[in-house]
């Protein structure tokens, strides 16, 4: 496989771990759904799918959704597609909406026993839904479980979005700072509301999911450096990135506990001290063929006023020290 190559290019030491992990994707719409096929082709352990909606039509100038399916739950139709992608991947589908009281409380029940063993805790969520309730429900299951996990969005003019990692206790959760809201000073609850249509466009919708992946195999994989919160401007190609700390007087009690948790863990490490490493000097011999030369000759050296200085062999210098 291609992905392999990763491995022997040095970029992921493992790749093959993908197969154990478990990924839950909140919203399976423009974002989430691309989202979850490229898990799929990359070769995820277990997808978790959780979307209320119906495929429709006016669904069809995103991507991954074809016309036939018209009609479908989204779940249903993803789960179609997906397993005909990767027969290898394990899904499990829910059609519900997270936010009522029976569900969220099912909601939290797969994050912390739907991981690839069943009984065990999934490895992270994704939100890819396009409602403010929803992205709170999400929040508040996380800091509640400790889970980990990914915010994503799409603003209403569909030439930005951003991705948010959360780890409870260490980064910012969604209700210390909700970046939509904050960002496009907007209330994002008018997204859902009759007579209000957001735009959207499928090339920032790939983007963000591509992103979103992106940072998923790095965090689970362990390569390169995954941003607490990540920006896209479409319009002057800027893609800003910032740390998020957590807000002490966060709204969300659990949000609160696990910022002390949190300080307590950190606290009980063990202090290292900085050790600074010396610069390796570099010689006439050095790979690169830099060579250390004097503009004097060792003869005019010899014959100059001042002492040369005492160097080690094959040294020598462009000056002398003045005599006094």
């Amino acid at each position: 496989s291609r992905l392999m190559a990763l491995k022997r290019m040095g970029i992921v030491s493992d790749y093959e771990k993908i197969r154990t992990f478990a990924v839950a994707i909140v919203g399976v719409g423009g974002v989430g759904s691309v989202t979850a096929e490229m898990l799929t082709r990359c070769g995820i352990g277990k997808l978790l799918l959780f979307d209320y909606d119906k495929v429709e039509l006016a669904n069809m100038n995103r991507l991954f959704f074809q016309p036939h399916q018209a009609g479908l739950s989204k779940v249903q139709a993803a789960e179609y597609t997906l397993r005909n992608i990767n027969p290898d991947v394990l899904f499990e589908v829910h059609n519900y909406n997270i936010t009522t009281v029976e569900n969220f409380q099912h909601f939290m029940d797969r994050i912390s026993n739907g991981g690839l063993e069943e009984g065990k805790p999934i490895d992270l969520v994704l939100s890819c839904v396009d409602n403010f309730e929803a992205r709170m429900a999400i929040n508040t299951a996380c800091n509640e479980l400790g889970q980990t996990w990914m915010e994503s969005g799409v603003s209403t003019s569909a030439v930005s979005g951003h991705i948010q990692l959360i780890i409870p206790g260490e980064s910012a959760c969604f209700a210390c700072a909700p970046p939509l809201v904050v960002a496009a000073n907007i209330d994002e609850k008018t997204l859902k509301r009759e007579g209000v249509c957001a735009a959207s466009l499928p090339t920032t919708m790939g983007v963000v999911a591509g992103i979103l992946v992106q940072n998923v195999l790095k965090f689970l994989l362990n390569f390169g450096t995954v941003s607490f919160y990540l920006g896209y401007n479409a319009m002057q190609d800027f893609f800003p990135t910032m740390s998020m700390k957590p807000n002490p007087q966060c709204d969300d009690r659990n949000c609160r506990k696990q910022q002390e948790e949190y300080k307590k863990k950190v606290a009980a490490l063990p202090k290292q001290e900085a050790v600074q490493e010396e610069e390796e000097i570099i010689h006439e011999d050095n790979e690169w063929g830099i060579e250390l030369v004097s503009e004097v000759s060792e003869e005019e050296l010899k014959n100059s006023s001042g002492p040369v200085p005492d160097l080690p062999e094959g040294i020598t210098v462009a000056y002398t020290i003045p005599k006094k």
